[in-house]
């Protein structure tokens, strides 16, 4: 990765809440301290039709599991976008209906051809992307069909959408990302990840699987979270999602 100068425009300080609401109060557990991060804009609509981006360089970041590269344009703008894998400092990509089907460009599903391997699919046209945005995820375009056209997940699930929503073409780089080790619990700190501690091991105050004397199990009838919610056998999902329709396949 080449080192660049940042760039004050595509990058905002994240602001860090360590799973703190509004009242102060821990919202969210196991979140704590962590490292300074800077928030990289990311291009998700990929809005610039026809004219062409030179890859100036591919970067970390330390929001997402992707490596993201910086685009400079033809007409002098500057944005982020996630990087491909195989896509190279040097490169040239561009958003367009007529462009070839190549790694980085952007196209509409309509003009992508079956078999390709596709990622930062829009779920509506015209909404910016929504899927297979992290490291290693790519979508598989199956068939075509009208003005739809049907998608493999990641998960298995195969998926209608619109002819006329974006993607871009390959699979998003940094695939080894999952592979990677920790190392230290230091290092889970600095990213702001705090230790979880097991609700046995706690005080009959503070969980409900606490107290007992000597190791205890979790109890009868059955295990519960930290507010006494049953965690076991009790649906937590709704039944149906407006956009179940549009599911083909269930995932695996």
């Amino acid at each position: 990765m080449i080192p660049m100068k940042r760039i004050k425009s595509l990058h905002t300080i994240l602001s860090k809440h360590s799973g703190r609401d509004t009242s102060g109060h821990v919202s969210v557990r196991h979140q704590g301290g962590r490292q300074k991060r800077y928030y990289r804009l990311i291009d998700w609509r990929r809005d610039k039709e026809g004219v062409p981006a030179k890859v100036v360089s591919i970067e970390y970041d330390p929001n997402r599991s992707s490596d993201v590269a910086l685009l400079h344009y033809a007409d002098g703008d500057k944005r982020y976008i996630l990087a491909p894998d195989q896509l190279v400092v040097g490169a040239s990509v561009v958003m367009g209906p007529a462009v070839e089907v190549h790694i980085g460009n952007a196209l509409p599903l309509r003009n992508i051809p079956i078999g390709t391997l596709v990622h930062n699919v829009e779920m509506k046209p015209g909404a910016g992307a929504q899927l297979a945005r992290s490291a290693g995820t790519a979508v598989s375009v199956l068939a075509r069909e009208g003005n739809s056209v049907q998608l493999k997940l990641p998960s298995g699930e195969i998926r209608q959408f619109s002819a006329d929503c974006l993607a871009t073409v390959g699979q998003i780089g940094n695939i080894e990302w999952k592979n990677r080790v920790i190392g230290k619990a230091g290092r889970n700190r600095l990213m702001g990840i705090r230790p979880g501690v097991r609700g046995v091991a706690q005080n009959p105050r503070s969980h409900p699987h606490g107290g007992g004397e000597g190791r205890s199990g979790i109890g009868m009838p059955s295990p519960k979270s930290p507010w006494g919610k049953k965690t076991l056998g009790k649906n937590t999902r709704k039944r149906s999602k407006y956009s179940d329709k549009y599911i083909v396949k269930r995932r695996k």
